[in-house]
């Protein structure tokens, strides 16, 4: 199986909360900047989801159903979710509470900005919750705003990020442009590129509950390599959170090949299976974040096949190279961003630190290099170069895992 790579903007508002737009032109906007799809997440309601299914068949972009949860100790975004999740009883000590509510309905739930300058400026926006289990958290929202890659507090999110990676868990990594007005950005616009697995993800299959406003989401278990105490996922059996042959490494992931499979295409087909691909990717952690061109990451498997970003690879013994793929691909979401021609780097990064550095181009999108991962227990691809007149990051995947 392949991943698709569709770019997203996972939070969102509109006129049903603090937003200045109505759902339909949120979707021509999104549309207008490329994306296949926006998950909409106004503050403690659903209410504006109800013309949901309308909007997303005129516009084709396809819309998400959540919401922000906004509290005086925190912004959680949840997402997939069939029903109204109450955050109403949460102190900072019992947000795991509402985590369970949100995945008993077999959505996601994650920390929205939280490092951005809190009360009184923000109400709640800095986090203060007090998280007991991280295995239970599916994604951080380590990309804010704007320009997300210059912020300062951005740059803590991201540590904080690689800090929980280095500790064992796996959580996903996400940008959000916590978009209120859909009048054109004046500086450059981010999206999540999920990795929609073909012929693995589950139907959603929620509609919105009738009288209450409210939506919701399925399990999504596609296929992806074996993933033990992923930290992405519903705890299983509770339905809550709790060399060239390239011998040096399987892959655990039943059914093949995730590699780098190009194709960051626009929303189109059954709604309901693109919305459960969506959640299913982001659950298992296959994202990856850009402004520009996407960069992507695989390692050749010992029996031929790929592992991709999200998967988790067994090493067969130590000292033994690993054949790592990497690559951009400068066809995502083409037309909607500026780059000046360069050699661009891309990092590959792990829980040892910088392990590559490869120079890319538009003339050059890809290589293979051999890499002796002994003791690399997760690696990711940090895209470096040129863009808005900087030199920045101007992009990352998330994690593959090796055990």
């Amino acid at each position: 199986m392949t991943d698709k790579w569709l770019p997203f903007e996972l939070h969102c508002h509109t006129y049903h909360s603090d937003g200045k737009q109505s759902l339909a032109e949120l979707a021509a906007a999104a549309k207008a900047l490329g994306l296949s799809g926006v998950a909409l997440t106004d503050h403690n309601t659903m209410t504006g989801l109800a013309d949901r299914d309308n909007v997303a068949e005129q516009s084709g972009v396809e819309i998400i159903p959540g919401l922000e949860w906004t509290t005086f100790f925190g912004h959680m975004l949840t997402l997939g979710i069939r029903e109204y999740v109450d955050w109403r009883n949460l102190s900072p000590f019992h947000l795991h509470r509402g985590i369970e509510g949100v995945h008993r309905q077999g959505g996601l739930v994650g920390i929205a900005h939280p490092f951005r300058v809190g009360s009184p400026m923000c109400t709640g926006c800095y986090w203060e919750f007090e998280v007991s289990d991280w295995n239970a958290v599916d994604y951080i929202e380590v990309w804010s705003g704007l320009f997300p890659s210059i912020r300062r507090n951005n740059a803590r999110a991201f540590a904080l990020w690689t800090e929980l990676l280095n500790r064992g868990y796996r959580i996903a990594a996400t940008s959000g442009r916590d978009w209120h007005v859909s009048d054109p950005a004046s500086e450059p616009v981010s999206a999540t590129f999920l990795g929609i697995r073909e012929g693995g993800a589950g139907e959603w299959g929620g509609g919105l509950a009738r009288g209450a406003g409210s939506a919701g989401g399925d399990d999504g278990e596609g296929a992806s390599c074996e993933r033990e105490g992923d930290a992405g996922g519903l705890a299983r059996g509770a339905g809550s959170a709790s060399g060239g042959d390239g011998e040096g490494a399987s892959c655990e992931r039943e059914g093949g090949a995730g590699g780098l499979a190009r194709g960051a295409g626009s929303a189109g087909g059954d709604n309901a299976g693109l919305i459960g691909g969506a959640l299913d990717a982001l659950r298992h952690g296959r994202a990856a974040v850009s402004m520009g061109p996407l960069p992507l990451l695989g390692v050749l498997a010992a029996d031929g096949s790929r592992a991709g970003i999200g998967d988790t690879v067994a090493l067969q013994r130590e000292r033994q190279p690993v054949v790592i793929t990497a690559g951009i691909d400068f066809d995502a979401r083409a037309g909607h961003w500026e780059l000046p021609e360069q050699q661009l780097q891309l990092k590959l990064v792990g829980n040892l630190g910088e392990m590559a550095d490869v120079a890319l181009s538009r003339q050059k999108p890809q290589t293979e290099l051999r890499l002796d991962l002994s003791g690399v227990r997760w690696l990711r691809g940090e895209l470096h170069g040129v863009f808005g007149h900087v030199r920045t990051m101007i992009g990352f995947t998330n994690a593959i895992y090796f055990t």
